[in-house]
């Protein structure tokens, strides 16, 4: 069964977007995903900044 995730507080940071959801045990959690084309980066955070780090510091190969 797919996850469907309600994106909150999106922001984007370069070619990356940075947003907020909550898991399926009803904790808030922050996604990082580079929209590049072939790029393929995502990554899932605990804290926000951890998420608007990753994404400032993301360097795409594509």
């Amino acid at each position: 069964m797919p996850v469907h995730r309600r994106f909150r507080n999106r922001v984007r940071i370069g070619p990356v977007e940075v947003g907020t959801y909550y898991d399926g045990r009803g904790r808030e959690m922050h996604t990082a995903a580079c929209t590049a084309p072939r790029c393929g980066f995502s990554a899932d955070y605990h804290d926000r900044s951890a998420a608007e780090l990753a994404a400032r510091t993301h360097r795409c190969a594509a």
